[in-house]
């Protein structure tokens, strides 16, 4: 299984190779990536049609038959359908008191101190994107990947990506998620508009004039911080979602996360991906309780611990070689995801 993309590149990957201003951006990438690792595995396209992007997904494979001398071959086309996703953007503006930076003797340092926290908005905005934005309800938004997987299978004939749906048995609203991704431009990737960079994008605005709150004036320097992104799932059959953990149940120990994850596991359509890497993204509350479930395992049973491998020089946590992201992202207040009708 390539868990490393050899070949796409990852918002940090894309402004380690800038120069200039974007040797402060490639830092900024970086700091984010460190609060989310979401965006340090996940891949980024520009858009092949300005701020959307289009795809083509193969829903039918073509009919193959056996030969006979002195006869012809039958005809036949695989079907595919056409998929657009949507990019939306997010902006952030951080002034910072030119008397403070005359005080500081390194400006720059100051001012991305003073954007930090603006940044970690946009930061953790971007994740919650990916897991639960929806087109359908915010149209200024993009469509993240709870919207495209929000039923479970129900019944052996169940068409589509609810297939990739485990129910976990949960109901009411306090319940969360696991999910399985697979990430490169076949399988699930992020997108920006076309011409446009990936990540974010800083604007200093200089030295401008504004007023208190007593409408007295004084100067500040600015600078615009704008996020354009979007995500893509190329072919569904490369990820899986395990809803409906009921968070309660699980701190009572009474819900078997290893069942569950094998069974995701098993509804990928492939564990050795060529040209991709995959996760699995859960927030703490899940990896403390795996992490549990793994320490109090007998040694005598077959039992599927937690690994860990070292990636990128990192010690890394990993299910059958796959490795665990931890997330914040993920809400332990989901609401119950329906069977598919």
């Amino acid at each position: 299984m390539a868990i490393l993309a050899q070949n796409y590149l990852t918002l940090v990957d894309i402004y380690k190779r800038q120069e200039g201003d974007g040797r402060q951006i490639a830092a900024i990438i970086e700091l984010l990536a460190q609060e989310n690792q979401i965006l340090a595995d996940a891949v980024a396209m520009e858009c092949n049609m300005g701020t959307k992007h289009r795809h083509t997904i193969r829903t039918g494979l073509p009919s193959v038959s056996w030969g006979m001398l002195y006869k012809g071959t039958p005809q036949s086309k695989s079907q595919t359908q056409q998929v657009d996703d949507t990019t939306g953007f997010i902006e952030a503006m951080s002034s910072v008191d030119c008397r403070l930076l005359d005080l500081a003797t390194d400006r720059g340092a100051v001012r991305l101190s003073e954007g930090q926290a603006f940044l970690e908005a946009m930061n953790q905005e971007m994740a919650t994107g990916m897991f639960y934005h929806d087109t359908a309800n915010n149209p200024e938004r993009f469509k993240g990947l709870s919207a495209r997987y929000a039923t479970y299978a129900n019944g052996a004939n169940s068409q589509g990506a609810e297939k990739q749906v485990i129910h976990a048995g949960g109901a009411g609203s306090d319940n969360t998620s696991i999910w399985f991704v697979t990430w490169g431009d076949r399988f699930t990737h992020l997108i920006y508009p076309k011409g446009t960079k990936a990540g974010v994008q800083r604007q200093d605005m200089g030295k401008q004039r504004v007023l208190d709150a007593d409408n007295n004036p004084y100067y500040v320097e600015e600078e615009m911080f704008t996020w354009h992104m979007g995500v893509a799932v190329k072919d569904w059959r490369y990820n899986a979602r395990i809803c409906n953990i009921d968070v309660s149940d699980v701190q009572g120990g009474s819900v078997d996360l290893y069942k569950l994850m094998r069974k995701a596991y098993y509804q990928l359509q492939s564990r050795r991906v060529a040209g991709g890497k995959q996760c699995i993204y859960m927030n703490k509350d899940m990896m403390e309780a795996l992490d549990a479930l793994a320490t109090n395992a007998g040694t005598s049973d077959n039992f599927v611990r937690l690994g860990r491998r070292e990636i990128e020089g990192q010690q890394v946590i990993t299910y059958r070689g796959i490795p665990i992201r931890e997330t914040d992202a993920l809400l332990n207040t989901e609401a119950a995801v329906p069977a598919a009708s």
